[in-house]
């Protein structure tokens, strides 16, 4: 069954990789204040060898290779080998010659122990399949005393990017009630959860902090429910099954839910996550 759900979570987000392409702009900029706030956790600095895995369409490593310089290195890892290929194709687009690419989970990392400066995950790992097991495999890479930084989301009701569409659409379809502990946006939403495990993977030095911050983008308000549908595999598929009358009423009142959010052609919401950051002692 583990297995199954695995496979399901690695098609749709294959799936999803046109999509997060297309807004590839737009989703850097919406996540850039969790990047900074990685990158600070995880105390990147010039010269560094580290490691982003989930790494999606490419941030926050390419970022991160742009701050460690030619004198550093990042590895790329994530188990989408379309994800990669655009994170291959950014770097690229950038100038980035000092980034390695992997498409390989967090569970089973093709690295040797003691390898990395520094870690990185933003909202990576809520979807790990074995979430211990991809957090003892990061920390066993992780050189000793090197820094680890991972960003969750918080509860759904304190992200309004995720609510907003989330409930307007419930209105229409049946909701299906959801496993907690099953891999999704808010497995790790509740205070504490991922440092229990990182303490049960090994992991010493963790501490959880709050961050608010603003998605913003510079998208108009008539874009939003074409970005945010796109963007989620789930929400896809649930549109998917709207009637022309039900979708044209859902997207309306859509948009008129998210209008306080939007000014100028820009998008400005806010959102919260958690920062966990850790270490390992040998």
């Amino acid at each position: 069954m583990a297995a199954k759900q695995n496979e399901d979570i690695i098609q749709a987000w294959a799936e999803s990789a046109q999509y997060w392409e297309k807004h590839y702009t737009t989703i850097r900029s919406m996540f850039a204040p969790v990047t900074d706030a990685l990158v600070r956790a995880a105390q990147i600095a010039p010269g560094q060898r580290v490691l982003d895995v989930a790494g999606g369409a490419g941030e926050p490593s390419l970022t991160i290779a742009e701050l460690v310089g030619p004198a550093g290195h990042v590895d790329y890892a994530d188990p989408v080998c379309g994800m990669m290929t655009i994170a291959q194709r950014q770097a690229v687009n950038r100038g980035l010659a000092n980034m390695g690419f992997h498409c390989a989970p967090a569970e089973a990392l093709p690295f040797g122990s003691d390898s990395f400066d520094a870690i990185t995950c933003r909202f990576g790992a809520m979807f790990f399949a074995d979430p211990i097991g991809g957090l003892e495999e990061m920390l066993r890479v992780l050189k000793p005393r090197g820094a680890m930084a991972l960003a969750v989301w918080r509860e759904r009701d304190l992200n309004p990017f995720f609510a907003i569409l989330a409930d307007i659409v419930a209105k229409y379809i049946e909701a299906v009630p959801e496993d907690p502990n099953a891999p999704g946006a808010f497995r790790f939403a509740s205070p504490g959860s991922l440092s229990r495990l990182l303490e049960a993977a090994g992991a010493s030095d963790i501490s959880e902090t709050i961050l608010e911050f603003q998605i913003q983008a510079p998208i108009a308000l008539s874009e939003f429910w074409t970005t945010r549908v796109e963007m989620s595999d789930t929400l896809r598929g649930k549109v998917a099954s709207l009637t022309p009358g039900q979708l044209e009423s859902a997207r309306r009142e859509a948009t008129e839910a998210a209008a306080p959010y939007f000014g100028s052609g820009t998008l400005n919401i806010p959102a919260q996550a958690f920062i966990l950051q850790a270490s390992r002692e040998s």
